[in-house]
């Protein structure tokens, strides 16, 4: 599990918050969730807890059983719907242990479906997702710096600043960076 500085640890505990809610809205036990998503019971108590911050890998997983993108989950998280939404005010996740960093710079709205996300990762940072979060998922993918490799459905792309990956999700996906450079690069998801 991710460590929380001082600063995160409000939206750890709001997200803390929405899981503990979406299984509940499911009449799901811990165990059942547990199932689904593949994640111990016991991490799952910690994260509707709020004793741990979750990681990057674990969000997606639930965001799989969930059948919501981590973007909507964050989304729900952040609060109301405003049309503008500053750079300052942008809602950053991060999970410190692997390098990744998210920045949610769509205004959140629980009923739009787009999102755009600003994303970065460490050199020598691999990040895998058994399942897309909702089958079908479109992502257009564009790197302004560094180096990164996109696995999906067991296709590999090596992407350059300036390269733009249009994909849809059906399976299990990875992003990985080189043991020397890292990758910033925003993520448009319909």
């Amino acid at each position: 599990m991710g460590k929380s500085s001082p600063d995160e640890t409000g939206i750890d505990r709001r997200i803390a918050q929405r899981l503990r809610s979406l299984r509940a809205e499911r009449g799901w036990p811990l165990d059942e969730l547990a199932k689904h998503s593949g994640v111990s019971r016991a991490t799952l108590s910690r994260l509707e807890n709020a004793e741990v911050s979750p990681t990057a890998s674990v969000l997606g997983k639930l965001c799989a059983a969930y059948g919501l993108t981590m973007s909507r989950l964050m989304h729900m998280v952040e609060g109301e719907f405003a049309p503008l939404m500053r750079r300052e005010a942008q809602a950053i996740w991060s999970d410190p242990e692997i390098g990744f960093r998210r920045r949610s710079i769509s205004p959140p709205a629980q009923t739009l479906a787009g999102e755009a996300l600003e994303c970065e990762l460490d050199a020598d940072v691999q990040i895998t997702y058994d399942a897309p979060p909702r089958p079908g998922l479109e992502h257009h993918l564009v790197l302004v710096e560094g180096q990164l490799k996109v696995t999906v459905d067991g296709s590999a792309h090596e992407l350059k600043p300036g390269d733009c990956l249009r994909y849809q999700l059906f399976g299990p996906s990875a992003f990985a960076t080189s043991a020397t450079a890292g990758a910033k690069y925003y993520l448009f998801v319909v």
